[in-house]
């Protein structure tokens, strides 16, 4: 008797536990995008920050060039290593890797931030593109960063002076 229900818990969070317990521990393409996962707030369902993209889309707040860039270059990389695949985690297929953890997350409420990201438009396609490209290369060859979307995005932000000052001299 006196046993209580957890409201919540605090843990790891899939792509840690791949770490762990290897590519079978994480959860599937599908538990992913609705959200039936544990993990971090707001991270664990591809479904309702789809939703928050078209919110900040429609609103003209977050820019579709750099949301667009991003997943293009994410997708990308996780081709290049489903094609050179020398260890488990570059097995993982590519749409599976969007839509585990907090890539998606990073892509639509992170990396489209105005004040940090590229201001020309070529400049916002150049800075998603790369922050896909590194987030997913970051996650799969650093175990101690099984994320890489902010190191990533933070990374590019640093760029972002640079992308627009190589974009208008083209």
């Amino acid at each position: 008797g006196g046993e209580k229900a957890v409201d919540g818990f605090s843990g790891a969070t899939p792509l840690s536990n791949a770490i762990e317990g290897g590519v079978n521990a994480i959860p599937s393409i599908m538990e992913s995008f609705i959200g039936i996962i544990p993990g971090s707030i707001a991270e664990t369902s591809g479904l309702a920050i789809l939703i928050g993209a078209a919110l900040l889309l429609i609103s003209g707040i977050a820019s579709w060039r750099v949301m667009t860039g991003m997943f293009i270059g994410g997708y990308a990389m996780g081709l290049i290593f489903n094609a050179f695949a020398v260890n488990q985690f570059m097995e993982v297929p590519a749409i599976q890797q969007i839509v585990l953890g907090g890539f998606l997350f990073g892509m639509v409420f992170m990396a489209t931030d105005p004040v940090t990201a590229a201001s020309t438009n070529t400049g916002k396609y150049i800075y998603g593109f790369f922050g896909g490209f590194f987030s997913i290369m970051i996650r799969v060859f650093n175990p101690a960063y099984p994320e890489g979307v902010m190191m990533a995005i933070l990374f590019m932000n640093v760029m972002a002076p640079m992308i627009d000052h190589y974009v208008l001299q083209a």
